[in-house]
């Protein structure tokens, strides 16, 4: 049995909350539980949509209230702890799962019982699923994702199922960016990966959501979340002055250019 875990804030859309947990309910291979993290007070219109859900299925969602908004970092350690079994399965409140999602990584834990986490690629969409922008696709075996990581986010976040006792011995959610920060702790800890390849999941992305990765701001905050693996070990000298220097241009040149830079170079 397994936990899912999402979080909620008062910027959220209520069409789309009610399209990610739709996509739960339907999953060939049901949870055992919906933790759902209200991160601070929410619109009228998004806590309509969780009433109807708890209406529906009252035994099935479990609210855990942050009396404000303080970040996805923190909901999600929250929602953790208030999370029944040890494997969780993380879902964004803007996407939606594709129906065989939670039965194929199941499946994958049941096949390899030492695995920590498991994700798999998504689908990035904007308007609608039916018209794809690109598949961002991560490499499936440990070793070779653990390669990938010193340069890039190695495991899909919204995609993703890991053993919650496992995330809670290294620290949990912390810094920025929380989730690639979240999986190098889990490497240097000793935690076994694996990436389903083949979309699971489809994402909700968009030019605004480019235009916020980029700026002065951004870049700062990736050196230091880069610095912060050069810290922990995980990191040589060499890969942090790439890293560095690669991601500052993509962040500060201008939102159209940062665009096709992730469309043609980081997507496939």
């Amino acid at each position: 049995m397994f936990s899912v875990l999402l979080s909620v804030y008062s910027g959220e859309h209520a069409e789309y909350l009610d399209q990610a947990l739709s996509s739960i309910v339907h999953q060939t291979l049901m949870p055992a539980e919906i933790v759902l993290v209200k991160d601070g007070p929410l619109t009228d219109a998004l806590e309509q949509v969780i009433d109807t859900y708890l209406s529906a299925y009252e035994n099935l969602i479990k609210i855990v209230e942050l009396p404000c908004n303080q970040g996805l970092g923190h909901a999600l350690n929250e929602g953790l702890k208030a999370c029944s079994f040890d494997l969780v399965a993380r879902m964004d409140t803007d996407d939606i799962a594709k129906p065989n999602r939670f039965a194929k990584q199941m499946e994958v834990f049941s096949k390899y019982p030492d695995l920590d986490i498991c994700s798999s690629w998504i689908e990035e969409f904007e308007s609608s699923p039916h018209c794809l922008l690109a598949v961002k696709k991560v490499p499936e075996k440990h070793e070779e994702i653990i390669q990938y990581a010193r340069h890039r986010c190695p495991v899909n976040h919204p995609a993703v199922m890991y053993r919650k006792h496992v995330v809670l011995e290294v620290g949990g959610y912390e810094g920025f960016p929380e989730d690639y920060r979240l999986w190098i702790k889990m490497i240097l800890h000793g935690c076994k990966f694996y990436n389903i390849q083949e979309s699971l999941l489809y994402f909700r992305f968009s030019r605004a959501t480019i235009k916020r990765r980029g700026g002065m701001k951004y870049a700062i905050s990736d050196v230091l979340s880069q610095w912060g693996f050069y810290k922990l070990g995980f990191l040589s000298l060499f890969d942090l002055v790439y890293n560095i220097s690669v991601r500052s241009i993509v962040r500060l040149v201008p939102t159209n250019v940062r665009f096709l830079i992730y469309k043609k170079c980081m997507r496939r």
